[in-house]
């Protein structure tokens, strides 16, 4: 039983490496602990990606207090449904309407980060381009065949694929049309919401990692406190 279990985990492993975002993924450079990158994330992805996909596993009031806004600031600027401030940051999108639209109903974001990794999500929303063979007109070099449409183009601008991949890889893009945005400041649009969806899949990330700085002073001052023990005690055995 015992070899088949890990038969099984060695057959699996390949597959569970691409689904984690595997790959030539670019880098996405994310810093959990910058609050204002999170904040601008929040932002985004309220106007851009709740309307279709929700985060049924994060309440308003906890992005609130993990990123430092007040329930105003939060009801002004991400509450715009009829969610009250504790409740999750779900969506109204009907799923018959979403297969309707899509072939099928968007998926709940909330540990997107946690089975594909931050670069795969910045790498994803940097890698849409047109595609008219698809029902939506957009494709993507990362999630090839994706039904999801481009909805940050008019930040990014219009990418055309120019030259298809060697070895079954995707296409090199080109960029045919500007966007508001220049390549930088989009690629931090990216960063932003990939912070931000990364802090969603694991909230408690922030408060660990704070509560780890005082755990290492104390361990630190805990061994000289022994050190010093140990040095009293067998100071008379010498």
């Amino acid at each position: 039983m015992t070899k088949r279990l890990i038969g099984l985990i060695l057959a699996t492993a390949p597959a569970l490496a691409i689904a984690a975002g595997g790959g030539d993924l670019e880098a996405a450079q994310v810093r959990i602990g910058d609050r204002a990158s999170l904040q601008r994330g929040a932002t985004l992805f309220v106007n851009y990606c709740l309307g279709c996909h929700s985060l049924d596993y994060l309440r308003y009031s906890r992005v609130a207090e993990d990123l430092g806004l007040s329930e105003e600031q939060v009801t002004q600027n991400l509450n715009f449904g009829e969610a009250r401030f504790g409740e999750p940051m779900g969506n109204a999108m009907d799923r018959d309407d979403g297969t309707a639209w899509f072939g099928a109903p968007p998926p709940d974001l909330s540990v997107v980060s946690r089975v594909r990794g931050s670069d795969w999500i910045f790498s994803y929303l940097k890698g849409f381009y047109i595609d008219e063979s698809r029902p939506m007109g957009w494709n993507n070099t990362v999630f090839p065949s994706a039904s999801m449409p481009h909805v940050l183009w008019e930040l990014q601008g219009v990418q055309h694929a120019v030259e298809q991949g060697t070895a079954g890889g995707p296409p090199r893009l080109a960029l045919v049309r500007p966007g508001r945005l220049g390549p930088a400041q989009y690629d931090q649009v990216a960063r932003d919401i990939a912070a931000f969806l990364q802090y969603a899949g694991e909230p408690a990330v922030l408060e660990r990692r704070s509560v780890g700085v005082w755990v290492m002073l104390f361990l630190a001052v805990f061994t000289f406190l022994a050190w010093l023990l140990k040095k009293e005690y067998w100071r008379d055995v010498h």
